[in-house]
């Protein structure tokens, strides 16, 4: 019995001169045929440029939703413990965070919540150098350590350095220190049971490394601990804050015709995601060679094991293909963004941009990238630092009256979250079915008003979805409430403005 998972392609059976000739037809939304609908396209779109109302001003149907407020302070002291010190630690609590920026992020914020529930005193975490980001960044670097010690005072003790008396009992060597092997989404009744006598018995444990090994669904003590940690006492480094709120600044002044709003895009179309998606565009044989190239690069021969199967065009039809920058201009176009429409591109290096970037600049003259935000000067000593810079677009995003997602992971997830922390329940988060636009892109003969219409009922459910509730196996860090925020009664002000910059913490 075979089991086949993904897209069919349709046999067209025909008569010809008698003989039955069957052939393959590709599926719908299969193949990439977006330059195609783009220049079917184009003209309608030049021809309704500068004659649209400010859509910005009114994109988010905010009169529907309800407030939301946060319900954490980083100076509001531990549950039983109002008026006193923290209770004597029962050792040292050692992670190591791994991955990039908001990896990281979800590591350090899931250690502080067990270092409270297991009253553990917790060493400021150390970051491992991964071999995807290549990034040699220190705690510091990335993140303010002074903040994060003080903001966390009243509920977890944070320290920087291990003390002498541990460093002697562990021969100065931080690898003697038992490195406890924990299972992914381990529930805080396992850390009770099995970390925590461990922890009194040493004075001292560690768990390296320390990625996705909280449960989502824990008591609200401990999912405090989460929002404080993530909310209100992770900000980033001096030096990352200083130019990103340059950065915004100047989007805001860009953005002068539209009262300081801008669209934010995460655009995922590097090179490794474009091979790790195993997803064809058009480049041909070029592209073909260099994708297998980059493949073996990245993943050494996990894309050539026997029996795996690379199916391009299923891959396309079930959404997992990474939008083009082209893609993404149309979609907004259709949504309702004119050329005037400040976008701010937030990206590593795109895969051929000179040809993929291209088109998106014909409708969105006004576009940005950190190279074109900042000058060289001013980026140069975080060249070579992917979760610096990372920390740069995770800012200008953060405070963009749009943000896009396009490819899911980690950086909107955490983006989503924070928007929601931010700005009164509301992600102000374009999530497309890229399902449905597959099938759009594949159809060169559509029209312009079909077109629209699709695109335009994908903004009215992200605007649906953007106050979400967080469900038992989702992620605090992407659905803040309740657990971090409280819904005041009265309904929210339409159209008020949360676009200007506020200093929570980031």
């Amino acid at each position: 019995m075979l089991l086949y998972m993904g897209s069919v392609s349709f046999d067209v059976v025909s008569l010809k001169n008698a003989v039955v000739v069957v052939s393959k037809r590709s599926p719908p939304g299969s193949l990439y045929r977006s330059p195609q609908v783009f220049q079917k396209l184009w003209p309608y779109m030049q021809a309704e440029s500068n004659h649209t109302h400010n859509f910005l001003m009114t994109v988010w149907n905010s009169k529907v939703h309800q407030v939301w407020k946060p319900c954490i302070t980083k100076d509001t002291p531990k549950e039983g413990n109002i008026g006193t010190a923290l209770p004597k630690s029962n050792g040292l609590f050692i992670i190591e965070a791994n991955g990039g920026l908001n990896q990281q992020r979800l590591s350090i914020c899931d250690a502080v919540a067990v270092a409270g529930l297991l009253n553990a005193t917790l060493l400021i975490p150390i970051f491992h150098l991964n071999s995807v980001w290549r990034d040699s960044s220190h705690f510091g670097n990335i993140f303010d350590e002074d903040f994060f010690i003080h903001a966390l005072r009243n509920h977890v003790n944070v320290v920087r350095e291990l003390p002498d008396d541990v460093l002697e009992r562990f021969d100065n060597n931080i690898s003697n220190i038992v490195n406890l092997r924990v299972k992914g989404w381990s529930s805080p009744a396992y850390y009770l049971q099995k970390v925590l006598p461990k922890l009194e018995k040493m004075g001292a444990v560690r768990i390296a490394p320390f990625s996705n090994r909280l449960a989502h669904a824990v008591p609200s003590n401990v999912q405090r601990l989460r929002c404080l940690a993530n909310f209100e006492a992770l900000r980033f480094s001096n030096s990352i804050r200083i130019l990103a709120d340059k950065m915004v600044d100047r989007m805001i002044k860009s953005s002068s015709h539209s009262g300081g709003k801008y669209v934010s895009v995460h655009l995922r179309f590097e090179e490794d995601m474009v091979a790790f998606s195993c997803c064809e565009y058009d480049g041909g044989e070029e592209e073909k060679r260099e994708m297998d190239i980059a493949r073996e690069r990245g993943w050494r021969g996990k894309f050539r094991r026997r029996g795996r199967v690379i199916r391009p065009g299923a891959n396309r039809v079930d959404g997992k293909c990474p939008l083009t920058p082209l893609e993404v201009g149309m979609m907004l176009r259709g949504m309702g963004f004119d050329n005037t429409t400040s976008v701010y591109i937030a990206a590593g290096k795109i895969y051929k941009a000179e040809k993929y970037m291209a088109p998106l600049k014909q409708m969105f003259p006004r576009l940005e990238m950190k190279d074109t935000l900042a000058t060289a000067e001013e980026l140069a000593p975080f060249q070579g630092h992917l979760s610096r810079l990372a920390a740069l677009d995770y800012t200008v995003c953060l405070h963009s009256e749009v943000f896009v997602t396009t490819q899911g992971g980690n950086f909107p997830h955490f983006l989503m979250g924070h928007r929601r922390y931010l700005y009164g329940g509301h992600s102000k988060t374009i999530n497309p079915d890229k399902r449905k636009l597959a099938l759009l892109f594949d159809n060169p003969s559509i029209r312009w008003e079909d077109f629209k219409k699709q695109v335009q009922d994908m903004l009215r459910h992200s605007d649906q979805k953007g106050v979400e509730l967080k469900k038992p196996s989702a992620s605090l860090y992407t659905f803040p409430m309740p657990d971090c925020m409280f819904k005041e009664a009265e309904a929210r002000n339409e159209n008020s403005n949360t676009t200007n910059k506020t200093d929570f913490n980031t």
